[in-house]
């Protein structure tokens, strides 16, 4: 997941991505519609006021279709400000913040006919012209019982005076493109859903792709468990090197075996220098008697000292007594 994401690959909803940018300028048009419009409708006036020296004059006549320009852009920048908004943070109501530039790398295969036919035809393909088809019928639907609700309306601002009816009918543009995006909601609630579960869909890991990034990022696990393998017999080794310096081994006849050691100038109490279980405990015993180690049956002895202690470990106290007769008899 986090290697798609950071290659651009994150689910995308176009739909949620125009119904921010349509919303923002619904409610732009239906909160600023009447000043908006009066003050594009005095750009337009004084475009249309041109005196005699403007027209016999093209450095005059160039000055005021920039003037006319530059105010007009100034009227709008306000909506135009909002759109941008919409449209940089629409994206992130999906993913979050990301940046990356391996979406912008030249892949070719997007210039390939076959591949783009095939995303035409393809399950994801005859998805998008539902969709399209579906929106298309939707908004045209509601954009006409808009227009019929407001007919009355729309018939009289011929009555009314050029600044008032212009005036209205930004107001009345701007609450009818409102509500017909409004509808829009129903696509992007089953569009969003849908590019979550298809980028879903598309990241799911096949087995071997699992293994192949289990590989990559803690190595192949064949080479840790042979590596793993090998440090378990030299440990073994090293292990079985010590029993014939063993002072005595205690055994559970059947299946417990542990190797004693104890020097009594240089350690403080007994150390365990090997241990083995079954098939490991009779190893023991067997290299023991070929050295002429004591082997010593105590079941309850070996059962606690196979269990509560470590190889290197001194015995715990509270097995000291019991260690200490089992040395005085060997010694």
């Amino acid at each position: 997941m986090e290697q798609a994401r950071e290659e651009g690959q994150v689910a995308r909803s176009p739909e949620l991505s125009t119904f921010a940018v349509l919303l923002a300028a619904a409610g732009g048009l239906w909160l600023m519609g009447a000043s908006l419009m009066g003050q594009l409708s005095g750009v337009m006036k004084n475009g249309m006021r041109l005196e005699r020296a403007l027209a016999f004059d093209p450095d005059l006549m160039l000055l005021r279709l920039q003037q006319q320009a530059f105010d007009a852009l100034l009227a709008l920048a306000p909506l135009l400000l909002l759109l941008l908004v919409a449209a940089l943070v629409s994206p992130l109501l999906l993913n979050g913040w990301l940046f990356t530039l391996k979406s912008l790398q030249p892949d070719f295969k997007r210039l390939n006919p076959a591949h783009g036919i095939g995303r035409i035809f393809s399950p994801r393909g005859l998805v998008e012209l539902t969709k399209a088809v579906a929106k298309t019928l939707l908004i045209g639907s509601v954009a006409a019982w808009v227009m019929w609700h407001h007919k009355e309306a729309v018939f009289s601002l011929a009555a009314q005076s050029v600044d008032s009816g212009i005036a209205h009918l930004g107001k009345l543009l701007g609450w009818s493109f409102l509500v017909i995006v409004g509808s829009m909601i129903l696509i992007v609630a089953i569009d969003v859903p849908f590019q979550l579960w298809d980028h879903g869909r598309k990241l799911r890991m096949t087995r071997e792709e699992l293994r192949r990034e289990a590989k990559e990022t803690e190595g192949d696990p064949q080479v840790k468990a042979r590596i793993r393998s090998l440090q378990r017999e030299a440990a073994r080794r090293r292990m079985m090197a010590e029993i014939p310096k063993a002072d005595v081994v205690v055994t559970n006849p059947a299946h417990y075996a542990v190797a004693l050691r104890y020097h009594g100038d240089a350690m403080r109490a007994p150390k365990v220098v090997a241990k083995g279980a079954h098939l490991l405990a009779v190893r023991i015993r067997e290299l023991a008697a070929e050295h002429r180690v004591p082997i010593l049956e105590a079941p309850p002895l070996a059962r606690a000292l196979y269990r509560h202690t470590e190889l290197g470990d001194e015995i715990p106290e509270t097995l000291y007594t019991a260690v200490a007769e089992v040395l005085a008899y060997v010694f």
